[in-house]
């Protein structure tokens, strides 16, 4: 009953403590944006017709690189690659942190398999035997033989990833490893990264960069729909995971810009007009989401929350990706 009431108090001042913190901030919270450009070198990640995942997320990147310099000229914006090498999600992660980021926001193209066909031709005469020693004997039987045939799969449309809930206690642990909660202008009195308290605070963090990765996830995916895209939503894979959006100790989001494996979408993939619209479609969901972290807070003012509801990857609209 004790450990209880001191832990409902402990998160009570700690909660209190940020409220306090945040309204004596005038600066912007939001200075460094990490952009990761998924795979890369000898890591293709999924193949089209023509061209491939690395090489697509790579071109984007650049193009949203150059928006997010543009519009947001006072912020700090690091690529994870702007070239064709190979990172793991590990190197992609510590990249991350290690430049202090206040946002990551990876690129990547999505895949679908190809849709399986198989349709009966004829039947055909095959030799069998049944029995054993003597009483072995020698039949024949008719089995049908099936031509077979796999067509590319039409899914096509956006969705952006965020970490899964139940990696809560993972994203924590990575923020205590790296003995930081949020860029360093956000903190003050980091407690002892040991201490029972370190660990709650952690948690909290955790939860904030949740709150705010689906904030943003949400935007995005509204600023597709605003551009004409068909939107899969905002989505978590809790089976696996995405490394990445765990192992980052920031709101993070993974967005799939389109079906490489859809041939329309590959080709608008691979256009101009696509490539700046996606990037301007993102671009636009950070300037609202920056704004909206960075403006001050005002005690019982509106929090301006944009959340949409988040899928499991168990849904049919997520599907699992082998590489993340």
């Amino acid at each position: 009953m004790r450990m209880k009431l001191f832990t409902s108090l402990l998160l009570m001042i700690l909660f209190a403590g940020e409220g306090l913190t945040a309204q004596q901030k005038t600066g912007p919270k939001i200075k460094t944006i990490i952009v990761d450009a998924g795979h890369g070198g000898t890591d293709v990640g999924a193949r089209g017709r023509y061209s491939t995942e690395a090489q697509l997320t790579l071109e984007i990147s650049l193009r949203l690189e150059k928006m997010l310099l543009e519009a947001l000229p006072d912020t700090r914006i690091v690529m994870t690659r702007r070239t064709d090498i190979y990172h793991n999600v590990r190197e992609k992660a510590n990249i991350a942190n290690a430049e202090g980021g206040d946002l990551f926001v990876c690129v990547h193209v999505n895949a679908a398999p190809g849709i399986k066909h198989r349709e009966l031709t004829h039947y055909k005469t095959v030799t069998a035997y049944k029995g054993k020693g003597k009483s072995r004997k020698k039949y024949t039987k008719k089995v049908p033989v099936y031509k077979t045939w796999t067509t590319p799969n039409p899914r096509y449309g956006t969705s952006t990833y965020v970490f899964a809930a139940d990696r809560m206690d993972e994203k924590a642990s990575g923020i205590l490893d790296d003995e930081r909660f949020e860029s360093a202008s956000e903190v003050v009195d980091v407690p002892d990264p040991t201490s029972p308290e370190a660990m709650i605070k952690a948690r909290l963090w955790s939860q904030k960069f949740f709150k705010n990765s689906v904030r943003l996830a949400t935007m995005i995916e509204n600023e597709f729909v605003q551009s004409g895209r068909k939107s899969l939503g905002v989505l978590q894979r809790n089976e696996k995971g995405i490394w990445v959006l765990q192992a980052t100790n920031m709101p993070a989001v993974l967005v799939e810009t389109g079906f490489i494996t859809n041939e329309e979408e590959e080709d608008y993939l691979n256009s101009e007009k696509g490539q700046i619209e996606i990037a301007q479609a993102i671009t636009r969901a950070v300037m609202n989401y920056k704004a909206l972290i960075d403006a001050p807070k005002t005690p019982g003012a509106p929090t301006g929350k944009t959340e949409a509801p988040v899928l499991s990857a168990k849904d049919p609209v997520a599907i699992p990706r082998e590489e993340d």
